[in-house]
This record gives structure tokens, C-alpha cells and sequence, in this order.
């Protein structure tokens, strides 16, 4: 078995948060004088950064007006968000998984930290995460590596033998430039065509057949 350590994105990848991200995005976008935008474009947006995801729907590349939404956004999370976040349905038994085999298991997300913690302790799974690297604990969010190569440190442990799994472009991207193996799962709004253009070890359509590929489960 090639990996000992399994670190994952959080959106779209263990969890869905549709319903609450449209809420708090809409909501700050009509605190600022913005019309609401619909599901799908909101959707796509999922794991950028707040203020990426604010200049994507708007075109508005002011920062103090970026730093608005974050902060209406974040008002309206800390009511809807936990609330509104459903597992991807084999979650809990892929972590499961891995928990009994003795791998390491981390989350990397530019969610911030607190809101993954509130979330595994909705659905009683936080002894199932050995550690959660969010927004608040880089410098640097996603594509960048920072988040990625603190857990692998976290660990000590060779690149080698750890597996970063994620659902976007963004993710993929993290993983090319951490220099770790990358699997997409399509459980986002990315395809399997946009995978293909980057470098990946596979493309799944769920985090199971991930499991399958890499022999931990038959």
C-alpha cells in the first residue's frame, strides 16, 4: 500500500454545502447592492476564497468591498451554514475506513477551521479527522501549497506516500504544486474532461471507488 496518509478537501468532497452557501453569498450580495446570483453559478465558485468567489459573480475586483462580503457572508454563516451542510453519503464510512486501518487523515479547506469543526460535530465524526488545516491557518489559501505541506509536516511524512482528494481544479492544482499525488473525485462542479488537463493519479466519481483504486477496500 503506497499511502499512509489521506488528506482531503472539505466542500464538495466530504460535505455539501449548497444550500447555506447560497444563502450567505445572496445575502451579502444584496447587503452590498448586488442582485442575487442563481445556484449554479454560486456552485461553481465552492473553494475559492470569499473574496475570489465575491469578484467571480461580480466583476468587482475592489478589496474593501471584497472584505464587506467576507464579513456579511461570515455574519450570516455562523446562523445558516452548520445547519445547512450535509455529508457526501459515503463520508463517514470512508473516513470510517481509513480509521481502522491506522492511515492519517487530514482536511485541508479555505473553510475556516471552526465551521469543519462545528460540522464533524454535528454528525459525530471529529474522532475520525486527526487534523483540519482551514483558512484562518495559512498565509497563503488554496492553489497555493502552504496548507498542504503543513499537514504532510504535521505528519512526518514523504510526499510519496500521501494522497491529497479533492473535487476542484483549485485542488488539483494545490496538490501539482505541493508535489503529492492527486484524486479527483466528481462530486463538484468540475468533470472529468477538466481534470484530464491537469496531472492527476485518478479521476473517481466518488470517494469509495477512490478507496477501491487505492486497494484499501475491494
Amino acid at each position: 500500500m503506497k499511502y499512509k496518509t489521506f488528506i482531503f478537501d472539505f466542500d464538495y468532497t466530504l460535505c455539501d454545502a449548497t444550500v447555506g452557501i447560497v444563502a450567505c453569498v445572496n445575502y451579502a450580495l444584496g447587503e452590498l447592492g448586488f442582485e442575487p446570483r442563481d445556484c449554479e453559478d454560486i456552485r461553481k465558485t465552492v473553494g475559492m476564497t470569499l473574496e475570489n468567489m465575491f469578484s467571480y459573480l461580480t466583476g468587482d475586483s475592489d478589496k474593501e468591498t471584497a472584505s464587506k462580503f467576507f464579513t456579511h457572508f461570515m455574519s450570516m454563516a455562523d446562523d445558516k451554514m452548520t445547519d445547512n451542510t450535509i455529508l457526501i453519503p459515503d463520508s463517514i464510512a470512508v473516513l470510517s475506513k481509513l480509521k481502522q486501518n491506522d492511515f492519517n487523515i487530514a482536511i485541508v479547506t479555505t473553510k475556516v477551521r471552526y465551521r469543519v469543526e462545528e460540522i464533524l460535530q454535528k454528525y459525530d465524526i471529529t474522532g475520525l479527522v486527526d487534523l483540519i488545516i482551514g483558512f484562518e491557518d495559512v498565509k497563503i489559501p488554496k492553489p497555493s501549497p502552504e496548507g498542504l505541506l503543513n499537514a504532510i509536516n504535521y505528519f512526518d511524512v514523504k510526499k510519496d506516500s500521501v494522497l491529497f482528494i479533492g473535487d476542484s481544479l483549485i485542488d488539483a492544482n494545490t496538490a501539482n504544486n505541493a508535489d503529492v499525488d492527486f484524486a479527483a473525485v466528481l462530486t463538484g462542479t468540475a468533470t472529468k474532461e477538466d481534470f484530464m488537463q491537469l496531472s492527476n493519479i485518478c479521476i473517481k466519481n466518488n470517494l469509495t471507488e477512490i478507496l477501491k483504486f487505492c486497494k484499501v477496500i475491494n
